[in-house]
């Protein structure tokens, strides 16, 4: 198999989508080969296949939470790892082709987590239209200008209805006037990214016995080295009804003493743990960190402890 291009990375797409924008924010983007994909599980497949370097895909959203498509695929299949994280903030437009008007309306297409995200303002504004779901807001804005008829109109981004001509019948139809969208660059298992002081640890963690407590096992791990959880999510693993892994963002990276600990102390519980990955937030927003959870609390321990096993 040939080398990929040292500059190529894959993005859900079309062009114009939101993860498009997250993208162009990594330094040298700009000017990269870039590859849209039609789901997130292409995109991810493009960087297992080597076909691409890395993949912007999108996680979390601040007003309906974890995308549950990039959930998933990063929990299973061949390991990956998270090498950034990008916020964007969402606005959203409905545009229609030329000509078009607002009460004409009768079927609007956008991906799930937009109309999800624009469902009161399209019940105040446009109420008993027909949802007609979308790979992303951008191939709805594109069925548009390609034709299709199933639909009068598209929820998609201000950038995406100027770039395809589109009329706009109206704008910020978000019901969350400041809702961002949390991106992750996504590459094959490397070098660490830098420790800066300012990161997140992202984790799978299987559930290997459904027992009273068992959720507990893993907070406590968390909760007696002082790393706060950032995010905490159950999905299910598709194996059989009520069995789940949780996905988990824990404040700190993997080379923080205390981050460290904990995770040697959930592979104890649940070997099957994966890392996803240590990385810079995109907030650059600093955990407090107790004195007794400190690299230096845990240097003066292991040294305690030294001494002990040494006779001394």
């Amino acid at each position: 198999m040939t080398r990929p291009d040292t500059s190529s990375y894959a993005y859900l797409g079309p062009e114009g989508t939101f993860t498009e924008a997250a993208l162009l924010q990594v330094p040298g983007a700009d000017a990269a080969r870039r590859v849209p994909a039609s789901t997130v599980g292409a995109a991810l497949h493009a960087v297992r296949s080597g076909a691409v370097d890395a993949a912007m895909v999108p996680i979390e959203n601040s007003v309906e939470g974890g995308v549950s498509a990039t959930l998933d695929a990063i929990a299973v299949g061949e390991p990956l790892r998270i090498l950034r994280e990008e916020l964007v903030p969402i606005t959203f437009v409905l545009a229609g082709r030329q000509g078009s008007a607002l009460g004409a309306v009768r079927r609007i297409a956008t991906h799930g987590h937009a109309w999800a995200q624009c469902r009161n303002w399209v019940d105040a504004h446009v109420a008993g239209v027909e949802y007609i779901p979308a790979s992303s807001t951008a191939a709805a804005a594109f069925g548009l200008v390609d034709g299709e008829d199933s639909y009068e109109a598209a929820i998609c981004s201000p950038l995406v209805a100027r770039r395809l001509g589109l009329a706009v019948l109206a704008s910020d139809i978000g019901d969350v006037s400041d809702a961002v969208t949390r991106f992750i660059l996504v590459g094959r298992p490397d070098a660490l990214p830098p420790r800066t002081g300012a990161d997140k640890t992202t984790l799978v963690i299987p559930l290997p016995e459904d027992h009273p407590g068992a959720l507990m096992q893993i907070l406590d791990q968390f909760a007696a080295r002082g790393v706060n959880l950032s995010r905490i999510e159950s999905r299910p693993t598709g194996q059989f009804l009520g069995d789940y892994f949780f996905s988990v963002d824990a404040d700190g990276h993997v080379e923080d003493a205390r981050v460290a600990d904990a995770l040697k102390g959930l592979h104890r519980i649940s070997p099957g743990i994966r890392f996803l990955g240590s990385y810079a937030r995109a907030d650059r927003r600093t955990p407090a960190v107790e004195r007794h959870t400190s690299d230096h609390a845990f240097g003066l321990a292991d040294a305690w402890l030294g001494q002990i096993l040494g006779g001394r």
